[in-house]
């Protein structure tokens, strides 16, 4: 009875142990990605932490979704866009960035992921979740920033944070649709002085909580650089490790009014090269 109890409390011991390490084994599980360019290499690291976009980003790559695509968007200091599949055969006029699968993918913001030079992010449209693009994808360029450049940043942030928090008052309405056209309009200024009422507006009603840009996170962006005002709205999912030369150079191209590469930057091949323990 005794020699049972103990060989069974042995066995669980031991399945216990087994799910640990399973667990361990899982979480030290690191997946990169080869983007083979036009312009060269560049390997992803893709994060832990954002696991949806993670899983996501391999299953397209190993369904062969990127391979061909164009980098369609491309801003100098800024960052390079790619993974619309309509870019795949288009022609030199067909404007793009409106392709994907017929789905998205729930945003993941972590503090600890931020829009540090080399960051992946992944694109989005303007829907009130955030959720993201199911192809299409940026690497951040970015540029060194002073912390007057940071606190700008900051303000940003919470700006699009308060929208965000306004937009389930209906009552706000009437605002947003002036919003929206103006952005269509391209009027700057009536669009800065509705997104800066949106801003007092929500620093007034407690339950906002505002954004502060950690201290680590400054000295990134003071040092190595960034694209910080998109902190908080945009899923980082992972950073380049090898390549960031090849980001510049794409980054450098001329490009048109739409901010696509005159001549076409194309993701050659994109795969899986690692996953290890």
């Amino acid at each position: 009875m005794n020699r049972f109890f103990l060989s069974t409390v042995i066995a669980v011991m031991a399945v216990a142990c087994s799910t640990k390490l399973s667990v361990q084994e899982q979480t030290a599980t690191e997946t990169q990605v080869k983007l083979t360019t036009s312009k060269g290499e560049i390997t992803i690291h893709l994060y832990n932490e954002t696991p949806l976009h993670r899983d996501n980003f391999i299953k397209i790559v190993e369904e062969g979704v990127l391979d061909s695509l164009l980098f369609h968007r491309v801003i100098e200091t800024f960052m390079i866009q790619g993974g619309d599949p309509d870019s795949k055969l288009a022609g030199s006029d067909d404007t793009l960035g409106n392709g994907g699968l017929a789905y998205t993918i729930p945003a993941e913001f972590h503090p600890d992921l931020f829009h540090k030079k080399g960051a992946l992010g992944a694109a989005r449209d303007n829907n009130p979740e955030k959720a993201s693009s199911s192809t299409q994808f940026y690497i951040v360029q970015g540029r060194v920033l002073n912390d007057s450049l940071i606190d700008m940043n900051q303000g940003r942030i919470n700006g699009w944070l308060a929208e965000s928090f306004l937009r389930k008052d209906s009552s706000y309405m009437t605002y947003f649709d002036s919003m929206n056209i103006a952005m269509k309009n391209s009027d700057r200024e009536t669009y800065r002085r509705i997104a800066n009422f949106f801003k007092e507006e929500a620093e007034q009603i407690e339950e906002f909580e505002s954004y502060e840009i950690p201290e680590a996170h400054r000295q990134v962006y003071r040092t190595l650089g960034g694209t910080p005002h998109l902190d908080q709205n945009y899923t980082v999912f992972g950073e380049v490790v090898s390549g960031i030369e090849v980001v510049d150079s794409i980054a450098a191209v001329a490009t048109n009014s739409l901010d696509r590469p005159i001549q076409d930057v194309r993701i050659l091949k994109a795969e899986v090269i690692q996953i290890r323990d």
